[in-house]
């Protein structure tokens, strides 16, 4: 299959008239200044995005935590409400239409950190993953590649036993959680399995070790530092930031994704550069929750790489992230231009903080993810090409490839019929009676 892109975003920048052979997945050819031939995918085409962190339950929450204001702790009850209300094949339809929503934005991978692993009353499902297969089914049937980040949660809090909100996160302990994720076998290319520590709140000391120790080799991630309240409740407790107690406990490493970052000062930037782990900004979900701006140049320039991901899907857009990874950097430092717009792109394209190699780049061998974006809205025109990432919006995408794979068309998913009527019915269905 050959496509001709009218410009395209390589990694010298932005060409013109690029022609991209694709076989079997794969681009084969990567050549600027053809002549136009195949199918032509105008505006301007970018590699696919990578959503490193994503709840997909939390979108039944979007436009519904806002009563009397609203707090963290408002938020995490309705949240804590929505998830007792899931079941299997709920969340397989909820999540499918979630997934649909990403890839109509401009999102190929999914980093999903998936916690919901038993009945509300803490109960295995017949099948203990039953919850992480609905996840997998999605994903498959949305055309979207899944990390599916299988989550360790033990406890309520540093001392705190799970409360009856969270006993169905729950595995009993650590050696449970192995258990329960070494008997899952997901099948698909378009899946890979991973863990995560939901945070040093919800996984002891003792218990991390554990997990690191299954995780090597794949991708681990952790909620780090989200909130200035884990940082302190965590030195009261150990006598130590949540990065140093990660640290000693051998969950850092360069497979290892530290979501949010928020709060972490110049020692925890240090540990993290020097692990060679990655920092994961969210920035809509963190302005939603009020977390605050997180470091994100000091921490690019001690040697920390950037990813982002959507988090609770407040917004789903990729433009929005990096755009506002920028644009909360310039509030905090009363400065402009903090990362160019190849940083910005690298954050948006991390495929690899997923565990997927060879996706992101526009270049002979990687995967065909490609994203066609319209430079002709009323919200990119007249903008430059090398601009538009500046500009964009996730109304903007047109054209999505996954793995070689025509998914979105025109705007049109072509695999989830009316994708906002499932997310209406679904979300409708699970908060009737509220």
């Amino acid at each position: 299959m050959t496509y001709w892109c009218e410009r395209a975003w390589l990694p010298g920048g932005v060409a013109r008239a690029v022609r991209l052979g694709v076989a079997e997945g794969r681009l084969t050819e990567v050549t600027p200044d053809a002549p136009r031939t195949g199918t032509v995918l105008s505006g301007l085409v970018l590699p696919g995005f990578a959503n490193a962190h994503s709840h997909a339950f939390h979108r039944a929450l979007r436009g519904r935590t806002h009563h009397d204001r609203g707090t963290f702790w408002t938020w995490r009850e309705r949240m804590y409400a929505l998830a007792g209300r899931l079941d299997p094949d709920s969340y397989y339809r909820l999540a499918r239409g979630v997934y649909a929503e990403l890839v109509l934005a401009g999102y190929t991978s999914v980093g999903e950190f998936h916690y919901l692993h038993h009945d509300p009353l803490g109960r295995p499902y017949a099948d203990p993953n039953a919850m992480g297969a609905a996840l997998v089914a999605a994903a498959a049937d949305a055309g979207i590649r899944l990390t599916l980040l299988d989550t360790c949660y033990l406890t309520g809090g540093f001392g705190r036993d799970l409360d009856e909100h969270q006993v169905r996160f729950g595995d009993g302990d650590a050696e449970g959680w192995v258990r329960r994720v070494e008997a899952f076998r997901p099948e698909g290319g378009h899946v890979r399995l991973g863990a995560a520590v939901h945070s040093v709140r919800a996984v002891p000391v003792w218990a991390l070790p554990v997990v690191a120790g299954w995780a090597r080799g794949k991708p681990l991630h952790v909620h780090l530092s989200e909130q200035r309240a884990e940082n302190e409740e965590c030195l009261r407790h150990h006598g130590r930031s949540p990065t140093a107690v990660l640290s000693d406990a051998g969950v850092l490493g360069p497979d290892t994704v530290a979501v949010h970052a928020t709060h972490v000062g110049e020692s925890d930037r240090s540990a993290l550069a020097r692990s060679g782990t990655r920092a994961c900004f969210c920035p809509t979900t963190e302005r939603d929750l009020g977390d605050g701006i997180g470091p994100a140049r000091a921490l690019h320039d001690a040697g920390v790489r950037l990813c982002l991901g959507s988090d609770s899907h407040a917004v789903v857009d990729p433009f929005a992230e990096l755009q506002a990874l920028e644009l909360d950097e310039r509030l905090a430092a009363q400065s402009r231009g903090r990362f160019t717009p190849a940083e910005l792109l690298a954050a948006a394209t991390d495929h690899r903080a997923l565990g997927w190699t060879g996706v992101g780049e526009l270049v002979p061998g990687a995967a065909a993810d490609l994203v066609g974006v319209d430079l002709s809205s009323v919200r990119t025109a007249g903008t430059e090409p090398g601009g538009a990432p500046m500009a964009a919006t996730a109304a903007d995408v047109r054209d999505v490839l996954v793995a070689g794979r025509e998914v979105v068309r025109g705007g049109e998913h072509l695999l989830v019929e009316r994708p906002a009527a499932v997310l209406a019915e679904e979300i409708g269905r699970l908060w009737s009676g509220t």
